[in-house]
């Protein structure tokens, strides 16, 4: 599979200057991680699980997640689990004789695909049901992690992997009170490094619960109002980044929060896309449906995802994954940039104009960025000179 494999060879070789590179998934763990891009939770009720994935997947998405926890009611479980069982049966028979999908490109691949679940023994529970349809299972999403809770969820993924013989791994959601809350937080967080260390070879991503957080305090930020806008998730976030997001080897990717709104709102504020980036071609009519759908809102959390240390986000409506990928891309102005940053000759240091004569690009302390930026060309592709956002939002809605 691969990023943007839904376009055809011509545009792509139009867009970009290093296409997005093909990855599996029994691909290394930092690739996958990097490459989770716009994570598309689904209802594990839904009567077209099976469908509805192969679909998403023809549409450019990468990752998605089947929920048994939030999003269906307590009294859906069982039936949830047998509807999830029997759709992925389905997908596993449609793809027998293939491997990994019979499309051009890979386009009929299932995306990496995730359970949700809500007690650690539906882990090896669902495994065992899956029987060899659990081949299309990359892991599992761990609600409401902490350490005390979180280590039977982690113990019962080993105890899976073991019986059937594959490798699987967690996605920890960090969206517990005790987090959130000030007297709690600083111990909250040490104890969850310490599991998620313990585990770390089965550690994909952590994933941030925002709504959760919210709800603690009776909030709910508007479609004009990123998570950062909202003071107590962001200095959560703040704090899950600095002690267990760091660049020194020994952090984890952390994804960025949902965005909760795909309809049209009353807008209280002025729209926050400016009109310049948009001004050839169709890019005018795309600006006007983008805010009509409040997509600017999310636009801008994207970029401030990625400033604050975030890379990928939880989605939960199909409109979402093309700007998410969009603003995933790399600028061929940040590939000079970091490719100059990381030549050998500049191992020892030093501070160089950037080849754009718009910046400082000071090697040492920019070597991590430029890594973490190389690695996210690598699964997401490099852009074209002069080919920016627009160009390639506007490609991947068509």
């Amino acid at each position: 599979m691969r990023h943007f494999r839904h376009l055809t060879p011509e545009l792509r070789q139009t867009l970009f200057h290093q296409e997005p590179a093909e990855f599996t998934p029994d691909s290394p763990a930092r690739t996958l991680a990097a490459a989770l891009g716009a994570t598309l939770y689904s209802p594990a009720t839904r009567a077209s699980l099976a469908s509805d994935v192969v679909r998403q997947g023809a549409r450019g998405v990468v990752s998605m997640v089947l929920c048994l926890e939030d999003s269906i009611d307590d009294a859906e479980v069982v039936a949830a689990e047998e509807n999830l069982v029997r759709q992925l049966g389905e997908l596993a028979h449609a793809t027998s004789g293939t491997g990994t999908g019979t499309g051009a490109d890979g386009a009929d691949e299932p995306p990496l695909l995730f359970i949700r679940v809500r007690e650690p023994e539906q882990i090896p529970d669902l495994v065992d049901r899956l029987g060899p349809a659990a081949r299309l299972v990359s892991g599992f999403v761990l609600p409401k992690f902490t350490e005390e809770r979180g280590i039977p969820f982690l113990e019962a993924l080993d105890e899976a992997e073991t019986a059937g013989g594959r490798r699987l791994f967690a996605m920890p959601v960090l969206e517990s009170p005790e987090l959130l809350h000030m007297e709690t937080r600083a111990e909250t967080l040490t104890g969850i490094s310490r599991a998620v260390n313990k585990y770390r070879d089965r550690v994909l991503a952590l994933r941030l619960g925002v709504t959760d957080f919210c709800s603690a305090y009776g909030l709910r930020r508007t479609p004009e109002m990123t998570a950062y806008d909202v003071q107590l998730v962001a200095s959560v976030i703040g704090d899950v980044v600095n002690a267990l997001g760091r660049a020194d080897g020994t952090g984890f990717t952390v994804t960025g929060p949902v965005w909760e709104y795909f309809r049209l709102q009353e807008r209280m504020f002025k729209p926050q896309l400016r009109r310049s980036p948009f001004l050839s071609g169709r890019a005018e009519e795309l600006r006007t449906n983008l805010i009509a759908h409040d997509m600017d809102g999310l636009l801008r959390e994207i970029e401030l995802d990625r400033a604050n240390g975030l890379l990928g986000k939880t989605c939960i409506h199909p409109s979402h994954v093309a700007p998410v990928h969009a603003l995933s891309v790399v600028s061929h102005e940040e590939f000079s940039d970091a490719t100059d940053i990381l030549r050998p000759e500049r191992c020892g240091g030093g501070v160089l104009r950037s080849a754009y004569t718009n910046k400082m690009n000071e090697v040492k302390p920019h070597r991590a960025w430029a890594e973490r930026t190389l690695l996210r060309g690598e699964v997401f592709g490099v852009a074209r000179e002069g080919v920016g956002f627009v160009e390639l939002l506007a490609a991947g809605v068509k």
